[in-house]
Order: C-alpha cells, then sequence, then structure tokens
C-alpha cells in the first residue's frame, strides 16, 4: 500500500487532494477560458479580457441556484395561494357568525332585563292585592304568568345559543344573567354617589384650569412682546432680505445644532381640544421659535470698541479713490485686538481671501453667516463649533487695507446686506 502511494503520488497531501484535482480538471473541460472582447463605441477603444472555468464555473452555479429559486417560489405562490384564500373565506365568515351571535344575545339580554322589571313590579302590586278587586287581581297573575312564559321562552333560546359549538358565550346559564343584573344595579347606585363626587371635584379642577390657562396666557404673551421689542430694530432689514416674523419662527423651530439642541416638537393636541389650549400651543411655539431667533441671528458687536470708521455702501474706494460698493462695515481697532463671535454656529472657512486678508466666516444657520476679515490672527479652525463670546481672531490689516481695523460682514444666503440694526442696541 504504501509502495503504492509512494510511486503514484509525491506526499500525503498530493494523495488527499488529487479527487478535487480531478474534479477540477472535469471542471475545466466543461468550462475552459474564454477570451470576451468588448469595443467602446464613443471612442473605438478595443477591451480584450478572458473569463476564467472558476468565474464560468460560479456564473453557472448561481444561475442554476437562481432558476431552482424561482422554480420552488412559483410552486408555492401556485399551491399555497388557494388554500390561503380559503382559509380566509372561512374566517371571515366565522367572524360574521360571531357578530351575529352577539348581536343576539344583546338582544335578548335587553328583553331579559325588562322583563324582570316588569315581573317586579307585578310582585309588588300582588302584595298590595288587598286593596285591589277580583277583576284586577286576575289580570295581574295573567300578567305574571305572561312574563313567566316569556322569560321560559328566553331562556330556551338563549340556551340553544349557549349550545352552539363554535361560539364561546358571555354567560353560561340564565341565573348567571340574573345575577349580572343584580349586580349592576348596586354598582349603578354606587356609581351615582361617586358621579357627585366627581362633578365637585371637576368643578375644582375646572376652577384651578382657568388660572393656570390665565397664567401661562399672560406669562407667554409677556415673553413675546419682550421678544418683539429686542427684535424691533431688525424689522426693516428682515423685510429687506424678503423674510417675515411668521417665515423666520418656523425655520428657528425647525433648526437644530449641537450648540442650541434639537428641533421644537409642537404640543400634539386633538382637533376637539378647547380653543384655549390650542391658543396657549400656538402662543408657546411661536415664544420659542422667537427665543430661538434670538440665539440664531447674529444680532451684537463683534469688538468691545464699536466705533464705525466706514458704514455699508457706496464709499469711496481708499486705493483707488473711485465709488465702490463697501459691503460691511469697519470697527476701529489696533492689531492684536480680540474679535468675538456674535452667535452659536460653525466656522465654515479659516484663512487668507483674496482682498480680505485673513478671514474667518461663521455659518450661523436659518441662512444667516458673519464675517471678520483683515485679522492678525486666527484662534479657530475651520470645521469648529463656537458660542457666543468665543473669540475667533485678533484684529489686523492684512489683505487690502491701510491701517489696522475689522471689516465686518453680515450675509444672508451669501449675499451681504447692510448689518448696522443687527450690531447697534
Amino acid at each position: 500500500m504504501i509502495s503504492f502511494i509512494t510511486r503514484y503520488f509525491s506526499s500525503l497531501w498530493e494523495l488527499i487532494t488529487a479527487p478535487f484535482r480531478l474534479i477540477w480538471r472535469g471542471i475545466e473541460k466543461l468550462f475552459p477560458p474564454r477570451d470576451c472582447t468588448i469595443m467602446d463605441t464613443s471612442d473605438g477603444d478595443v477591451t480584450t479580457y478572458q473569463q476564467s472555468s472558476f468565474w464560468r464555473f460560479t456564473k453557472f452555479c448561481a444561475i442554476i441556484t437562481m432558476s431552482i429559486w424561482a422554480a420552488w417560489s412559483t410552486y408555492v405562490y401556485v399551491y399555497h395561494r388557494p388554500l390561503l384564500q380559503k382559509r380566509t373565506q372561512q374566517l371571515e365568515q366565522t367572524r360574521n357568525q360571531h357578530n351575529r351571535q352577539m348581536t343576539d344575545l344583546k338582544t335578548y339580554l335587553k328583553k331579559y332585563n325588562s322583563l324582570i322589571r316588569e315581573l317586579n313590579i307585578t310582585d309588588d302590586k300582588i302584595l298590595k292585592a288587598d286593596k285591589l278587586s277580583d277583576a284586577d287581581k286576575e289580570t295581574l297573575l295573567n300578567t305574571k304568568s305572561k312574563i313567566a312564559g316569556e322569560l321560559d321562552f328566553l331562556q330556551t333560546r338563549i340556551a340553544e345559543m349557549m349550545g352552539d359549538e363554535n361560539y364561546t358565550p358571555e354567560f353560561d346559564k340564565i341565573s348567571d344573567i340574573s345575577v349580572e343584573f343584580e349586580l349592576v344595579r348596586n354598582e349603578n347606585d354606587m356609581l351615582k354617589q361617586k358621579n357627585q363626587q366627581i362633578i365637585e371635584s371637576v368643578s375644582e379642577i375646572s376652577d384651578a384650569d382657568h388660572q393656570i390657562v390665565e397664567a401661562v396666557s399672560k406669562l407667554a404673551k409677556d415673553n413675546i412682546d419682550e421678544i418683539h421689542k429686542n427684535l424691533k430694530r431688525i424689522n426693516n432689514t428682515i423685510a429687506k432680505l424678503g423674510l417675515n416674523e411668521t417665515k423666520l419662527i418656523d425655520q428657528a423651530n425647525n433648526y437644530s445644532n449641537q450648540i442650541i439642541g434639537g428641533q421644537f416638537v409642537p404640543v400634539d393636541l386633538s382637533k376637539n381640544a378647547d380653543g384655549k389650549y390650542k391658543k396657549i400651543a400656538k402662543d408657546i411655539e411661536k415664544w420659542h421659535g422667537l427665543n430661538r431667533l434670538t440665539q440664531v441671528l447674529p444680532l451684537g458687536n463683534p469688538v468691545a470698541n464699536t466705533i464705525i470708521t466706514s458704514p455699508f455702501g457706496i464709499r469711496q474706494d481708499p486705493f483707488t479713490k473711485k465709488n465702490k460698493q463697501h459691503k460691511g462695515i469697519d470697527f476701529a481697532g489696533n492689531i492684536g485686538t480680540e474679535l468675538y463671535a456674535v452667535a452659536p454656529g460653525r466656522v465654515i472657512s479659516a484663512g487668507e481671501r483674496s482682498g480680505y486678508g485673513t478671514t474667518v466666516e461663521i455659518d450661523h444657520g436659518l441662512g444667516f453667516t458673519t464675517l471678520y476679515g483683515h485679522l492678525s490672527k486666527i484662534m479657530v479652525s475651520r470645521g469648529d463649533w463656537i458660542r457666543p463670546g468665543t473669540v475667533i481672531g485678533l484684529g489686523g490689516s492684512s489683505g487690502r487695507s491701510t491701517g489696522p481695523h475689522l471689516h465686518y460682514e453680515i450675509r444672508y444666503k451669501g449675499t451681504p446686506f447692510n448689518p448696522i440694526n443687527f450690531v447697534k442696541e
């Protein structure tokens, strides 16, 4: 045996792998390598590549697998669909039958309660029969017999219904219905007492609710009026940008970042809610939006010294001496003057910019950005999230400048506008 192995195989591993090599040689015969040529019609380039035996065999296996899967899926769909439809119809029939039985049971229960009341009234009259004539007594006895007959008939009908094996009854015996009736009557007396207590409690809650609504409404109105007062100075500027308060409030409530937090989630009230609650919800939403605007909008001074040396608008260019649009305002300052962020935001640019020199630009959201030009040093990096009051750089005279100062711009959707109302209280 050993001599046979050593004669035809150079090693034990070669012996073990011999069957696999034999199989693979068969695969290579069935799926020999094949050259494929692809022409790019746009450029006229011709690309030639070789499909290996392994690739062709793998593709063949994939096709066979998908075919088997498709055939099996079709079989399952065609065979089981009628069964599923049949089971669905049976379930719908059972459900309809159960609904009819429940309707009948409720009708019988209502009739039973009515007969019990009539029987009690008749028994009470019979107990006082000493004051009645013989004819009246006979009438009462006939009435009682009639009621008893109806009760027996009703009991028989309910028993037949309860005997249906496909129906799960709410009560097993007619006596259970009677017991349930007595329990409900006793419970009804207790509910009447509790109902009176609830009415008194609701009256107290209503008074407290009215006071709370008035207090919250006044608080919301006062806060809204105070914020309106603070934002009054920028109303004209906002209007010139094509914006209005309602639009800005909606944008502010839907805006979020890691500095000011997430979006505002409004109070979810039903359509039938009292109008006073809807008004409070709207006031709270409006107050939150206005308050968010005071946080997001770039309101405030970028320097401690607010001496303005050149306003926004047409001015004489200090280099060419020709009239030219000045896209921001210039603040007086020295080299090294600290420059502050006026609102939370993210640094979108920090470096050299033609004409502006060393520049920092901050995105505050809602389309508003601020730009600081002619800096001597940058204290932040592109991508940084910053808070109001963060020192973003130091004043200087870099770029196209005649002396140390800060060139400050506020832009809306990339277009500079006069920021004077945003920086002056």
